[in-house]
């Protein structure tokens, strides 16, 4: 007998200001974000969110600990499969780029975030957080450099580089826009992108 499908309720309040905050934080950064104006948005006083958040550092420590959570729930698990070689590139690069898409917020604060070196994430280095998984790619890619299924090259240059043709891309939307005379973020636009950025890197990677 087929499970029945399953409903879920409203937000609780901590998790709907936490929702709010990515928004406003991602919109209008950490000084242009007051506690007043999200917790007007939620729909309740300053007091109730500081019984949640007891300050604005640590709602803003909290959101980036949600993003770091999420994409280790979407990305690593997939980046630790069995895969190897070129399969493992191109479905951890489409995982990363479909994380982005998902989450445009998430983009612009972490771009944010980079512009400002860190400065309002007290406890928390989003360099340090991320190192393992950076030097599990690149013990990855050296490992198939070394086998020959890859081109040599420079492999912590190549995932910097992969990090800015995913990331750049979302964040720079609008400008991009008038660019390209279209939507960068339409259906058509987004195949693209990535079809693109998975030809760059087959180009750079697979032995001619």
């Amino acid at each position: 007998m087929p499970a029945e499908p399953t409903t879920s309720g409203p937000p609780s309040t901590r998790d709907a200001i936490l929702g709010e905050a990515v928004e406003r934080f991602a919109e209008q950064g950490y000084d242009g974000t007051s506690l007043n104006d999200i917790a007007e948005r939620v729909g309740i006083r300053r007091p109730s969110l500081l019984h949640h958040f007891p300050s604005k550092e640590a709602l803003y420590g909290r959101v980036f600990e949600q993003l770091l959570t999420d994409w280790a729930g979407r990305v690593v698990p997939i980046a630790r499969d069995s895969h190897e070689g070129w399969e493992k590139v191109v479905i951890v690069l489409t995982a990363g780029f479909r994380f982005f898409e998902e989450n445009p917020s998430y983009v612009r604060l972490m771009r944010r975030e980079a512009l400002d070196g860190g400065a309002h994430l007290e406890g928390l280095d989003l360099a340090m957080a991320l190192q393992p998984l950076f030097d599990e790619a690149v013990g990855f890619l050296e490992k198939e450099m070394r086998r020959g299924t890859f081109r040599s090259h420079d492999p912590r240059q190549l995932l910097v580089t992969g990090y800015g043709a995913l990331l750049t891309y979302f964040s720079d939307a609008p400008f991009l826009g008038g660019l390209l005379g279209a939507d960068p973020l339409s259906p058509e636009m987004l195949r693209q992108r990535l079809d693109h950025v998975l030809d760059f890197f087959r180009a750079a990677l697979l032995p001619q």
